[in-house]
């Protein structure tokens, strides 16, 4: 009987949890072109909104896209991202000039502009489409990477243990155009005043040096 009570909580649980349907168009209807000389990064550390903010802040950045990656489902949108049924992370698609901000930066903005040390958490915002992922495309980002989160755990920069998943980039969803730029295009918005803007304003004073002269 108890054998049987199990079996059917798991499959309670998987009928509870179905995976989100694949859409057949991407949701985001305006692409950017990256320039050829050049390169992407992508981030995942919580609500995407906070994170192209302040990777926008950069100098260097030529831009910053919100996104998905991570998962499983082709061209996921918000609502199922949110679901947490996708296995997507809110990520971010860095557009950046190599010859004025190295890819190691990059990766040190990341780790110092969130807490890399809460599972699937960033702050108030819970759920496994919030945590904690730096992709890589090439080996030799994917050694920065390692060799970053050795040394910050050598120096113990945290309480805890870092948690961020080191994840080869398999696709990266743009976002619908209403989640691009959202900061910007909406100061007053409870959770960009009570959230976004505050995080952003504690990675400029900690990284004056890296920020790009117009926004200082």
């Amino acid at each position: 009987m108890r054998l049987f009570l199990i079996s059917l909580q798991i499959a309670a649980c998987t009928i509870a949890a179905p995976k989100a349907i694949d859409n057949p168009t991407p949701v985001a209807k305006a692409t950017y072109s990256v320039p050829q000389e050049h390169k992407t990064a992508y981030f995942a550390s919580g609500c995407f909104w906070c994170v192209e903010a302040v990777f926008e802040h950069v100098d260097g950045v030529q831009e910053a896209i919100s996104g998905y990656a991570g998962g499983t489902t082709i061209n996921p949108n918000y609502r199922q991202v949110v679901s947490g049924k996708t296995g997507h992370a809110e990520s971010i698609k860095i557009v950046y000039d190599p010859k004025k901000v190295s890819f190691k930066t990059l990766v040190q903005v990341f780790f110092g502009s969130h807490d890399p040390t809460t599972l699937n958490r960033q702050g108030p915002d819970k759920g496994t489409h919030y945590r904690s992922i730096a992709f890589y495309e090439t080996e030799n980002e994917k050694k920065i990477i390692e060799k970053t989160i050795e040394n910050l755990t050598k120096i113990k920069r945290y309480r805890n243990p870092i948690v961020t998943e080191v994840k080869k980039l398999d696709v990266f969803y743009q976002a619908e155009d209403y989640h691009q730029d959202f900061e910007e295009n909406n100061p007053n918005n409870p959770y960009i005043r009570a959230v976004s803007k505050p995080r952003v304003s504690q990675f400029l004073q900690a990284y004056p040096e890296i920020v790009k002269a117009d926004l200082e």
